[in-house]
C-alpha cells in the first residue's frame, strides 16, 4: 500500500487530536488497519459519518490516493456512496480485500468483498 507521510508521522508520535493536525480519525482509522493487515489500498470497514465525507474525499485527493475500497456494509451505505460520487469518488465494482479478523484454521487474514471507488 502506498505509504502517506504525515499519517504515518501522527502514528508514529502517537498524536491524540489528530482533527487539530487537519487529519480525520476515521481515515487514519482505516489507513492504520489497512496497513497492519496488508491490504493494497486504504479500506474503510467500519461507518463513515455523513460529516466527514468531504473532508474523507479531500484529504485522499490532498495525499494522492485514487483509490480506496469500502468493506463496511452498514444500513446507510448507499447514502455514503453518494455522497462520495458527489465528491469525486464513484464505485468501481467489487473486489477482495483481508479483513482484520484472521481465519482460525489457516491462520490467514479472511478475504471479504469490498466495493472499489476511483476518483473520476
Amino acid at each position: 500500500m502506498k505509504r502517506i507521510e504525515i499519517l504515518d508521522k501522527a502514528i508514529a508520535d502517537h498524536v491524540r487530536d489528530v482533527r487539530a493536525i487537519g487529519i480525520n480519525p476515521t481515515l487514519l482509522g482505516a489507513y492504520k488497519t489497512s496497513l497492519r493487515v496488508d491490504n493494497e489500498k486504504i479500506n474503510f470497514e467500519e461507518v463513515i459519518w455523513d460529516d466527514e465525507i468531504k473532508d474523507i474525499a479531500d484529504e485522499l485527493k490532498s495525499y494522492g490516493v485514487c483509490e480506496f475500497t469500502i468493506s463496511s456494509n452498514y444500513s446507510g451505505l448507499i447514502k455514503t456512496l453518494a455522497a462520495f460520487q458527489k465528491y469525486g469518488f464513484q464505485m468501481a465494482g467489487i473486489t477482495e480485500v483481508n479483513a482484520r479478523y484472521r481465519n482460525t484454521f489457516t491462520d490467514d487474514y479472511e478475504r471479504i468483498p469490498a466495493i472499489r471507488m476511483m476518483n473520476i
